[in-house]
């Protein structure tokens, strides 16, 4: 089964990235903290974060290509009509695929956005 992100499905503007921060609300493990508003649409967008705090551009890189590959893997899985922000932390620099998605899996969890 082959599971793709489509860009209709990625939040792609600054603004679109601030509206989520200021208005949604936000759930936070280790690895991540997953900021979310709904959107009232049929679909969810994601944008992926990781501030400069955590690295060079390499490192940051990372660690974003990780979480969109989890999202990309669980999208099936999360309630649709969402904006959503995933941010990267410092644990994530050091984790495998495995743990990141158990780390997204978890935050949507806390946010009762998965679906049964």
């Amino acid at each position: 089964m082959k599971y793709k992100l489509p860009k209709s499905g990625r939040l792609h503007d600054n603004s679109q990235f601030q509206t989520v921060y200021r208005t949604g609300r936000s759930v936070a493990n280790r690895m991540a903290v997953l900021h979310l508003v709904p959107n009232e649409q049929a679909i969810s967008r994601i944008g992926f974060a990781a501030g400069k705090r955590l690295g060079n551009a390499v490192v940051r890189n990372r660690v974003k290509r990780l979480l969109r590959e989890a999202y990309r893997l669980q999208q099936f899985r999360v309630k649709p009509g969402f904006d959503m922000v995933l941010v990267g932390r410092q644990a994530l620099i050091e984790a495998d695929l495995q743990k990141t998605v158990n780390a997204f899996l978890d935050l949507c969890l806390r946010a009762k956005i998965l679906n049964k």
